[in-house]
């Protein structure tokens, strides 16, 4: 891989995430996982494009570059989704880890959740949580856990079924 940087997001970033959205979603619906998120561009679903826009304006949106292309989108919080049961200690969320597939393999996922956690560290936080759809052949939960989370609890969004995944530092 060549010179990797994670800079902060910005409101200009919106086309580069659904981007990195749309290539996901072909990806899975190639692999017949298309139930994580649907079938269709989320660059043509309005919904999906007010989704990715509120998501550009997050404080804690990142955004990894390899030799200045981008490659990958993190946003980390110190607070759950509502969909999430909270934790009963201070922790940061990994709300979204979203990598272009131009760059699978290179490791950038794993990158930005080192990231993660090194901000972790850096606010003296000891818990980071992240959770990701349970459904398909469970390839998603087994990359966490080979990052080093740890499955807790399963959740129901309207029969989308996730899976909370955490680490402690």
């Amino acid at each position: 891989m060549g010179y990797y940087i994670v800079r902060s997001g910005a409101d200009t970033d919106v086309d580069t995430v659904l981007g990195f959205f749309d290539e996901a979603v072909e990806w899975l619906v190639a692999r017949g996982s298309s139930g994580q998120w649907g079938t269709e561009p989320w660059s043509g679903q309005q919904k999906r494009i007010d989704q990715v826009r509120v998501m550009a304006a997050d404080p804690g949106l990142r955004i990894a570059e390899v030799d200045g292309v981008a490659a990958g989108a993190l946003i980390v919080a110190e607070e759950c989704p509502a969909h999430v049961p909270e934790a009963s200690e201070r922790e940061l969320y990994i709300r979204l880890l979203i990598t272009s597939r131009k760059f699978g393999g290179h490791g950038v996922g794993a990158r930005l959740i080192e990231y993660a956690l090194d901000e972790a560290k850096r606010r003296g936080i000891e818990l980071v949580r992240v959770d990701c759809w349970a459904g398909g052949d469970g390839e998603l939960q087994r990359y966490y856990e080979g990052q080093g989370f740890k499955s807790t609890v399963r959740f129901d969004v309207n029969g989308w079924i996730g899976q909370v995944l955490e680490q402690r530092l």
